[in-house]
């Protein structure tokens, strides 16, 4: 049988690139249970409460939301268990770093397939406060003004 190609999307965390400045992104694996990459491979995961935390020169995921597997039996896994996350030395000491230098956090993007191996987007992002959010959906929305104004300008030149 031959190994999955490619990247395949399981969850992205939406809310996060709102409510967060993204600052730097990292890739990382995942140690998971049998039932776990059942359940992902039916695409099924929630990573709106996720979080990511250094302990002990060890990074980990919590709060992430992978549902039991629906034909598991006593061997499911637990659906918000700690989850250890797989990364060279280096980057868990800059990772570790960040968060210490304070007003830092660790939050999960994006859980996918990668050539077949479960893979999470982690990313180093400082919280926004309400008017940063507020002033960042008033630019989006002026720069899609000024998209739709173009728009019709060159329709109508033409």
């Amino acid at each position: 049988m031959p190994r999955e190609q490619g990247e395949k999307l399981i969850a992205s965390n939406k809310k996060a690139r709102h409510d967060y400045a993204i600052e730097k992104t990292y890739e990382a694996g995942l140690i998971l249970t049998g039932t776990e990459v059942k359940s992902l491979r039916q695409g099924r995961a929630n990573l709106t409460d996720g979080y990511a935390y250094i302990d002990g020169g060890q990074a980990f995921l919590d709060a992430v939301h992978i549902p039991e597997y629906s034909q598991g039996h006593w061997t499911n896994h637990s659906a918000k268990r700690t989850r250890k996350l797989l990364l060279h030395k280096e980057e868990i000491v800059k990772l570790s770093h960040a968060v210490s230098a304070g007003g830092y956090t660790l939050v999960p993007l994006r859980l996918y397939f990668l050539d077949g191996r479960a893979k999470v987007e982690i990313a180093v992002a400082k919280g926004k406060r309400e008017f940063e959010k507020r002033q960042t959906i008033r630019e989006r929305e002026d720069k899609r003004e000024a998209e739709r104004a173009m728009r019709t300008k060159n329709r109508l030149g033409d």
